[in-house]
């Protein structure tokens, strides 16, 4: 360790202001039920394959660490038997998350992106000089009088034999 670094400190040292916020999730259907105030996921080593390949799939858009046993847990945070549990949002959660990080398994979600060769053309957006010019040429339309549209087929006289209606 060289003179200007500080010495590293446990993440451990944060778990009993945990408690006292009220920011643990203990439960996969507790954790499911919260995902809008979720923060990050945290599994045992000791969780099974099958529970470890649920877990991702269920909270594939949040970060998931596996760190710790259980015993481990139940000694942090006074809880028996939880192998998974999470955390709500907030500064603490963001620190302990920030700590916990190189544990974590999962990669950040990246919805998939289409190549511009299958983009739909219809669905492009209009260019802005097209859009001045149509509403230009809307605009000139609608300040004509009713008199000087001959030219759509329409005569001024309704009477008129030649008078076309659409």
């Amino acid at each position: 360790m060289t003179p200007g670094e500080a010495p590293s400190k446990p993440v451990e040292r944060l778990f009993p202001f945990v408690l006292r916020a009220r920011i643990l999730i203990v439960g996969r259907d507790l954790l499911r039920h919260r995902k809008s105030k979720l923060h990050f996921v945290l599994i045992t080593h000791d969780v099974s394959e099958n529970s470890r390949a649920e877990i991702l799939a269920d909270f594939l858009h949040y970060p998931i660490v596996q760190r710790y046993t259980q015993e481990d847990l139940e000694k942090f945070f006074q809880i028996r038997g939880a192998k998974v549990i999470g955390f709500e949002k907030s500064g603490l959660a963001q620190s302990i998350y920030a700590e916990l990080k190189p544990y974590r398994i999962n990669q950040p979600f990246k919805p998939p992106v289409k190549p511009p060769a299958e983009a739909d053309p219809a669905a492009s957006p209009i260019p802005r000089r097209e859009k001045i010019r149509r509403a230009t040429a809307l605009a000139e339309q609608s300040s004509k009088p009713k008199n000087d549209r001959l030219h759509d087929g329409l005569s001024s006289d309704p009477a008129s034999p030649d008078a076309t209606r659409p």
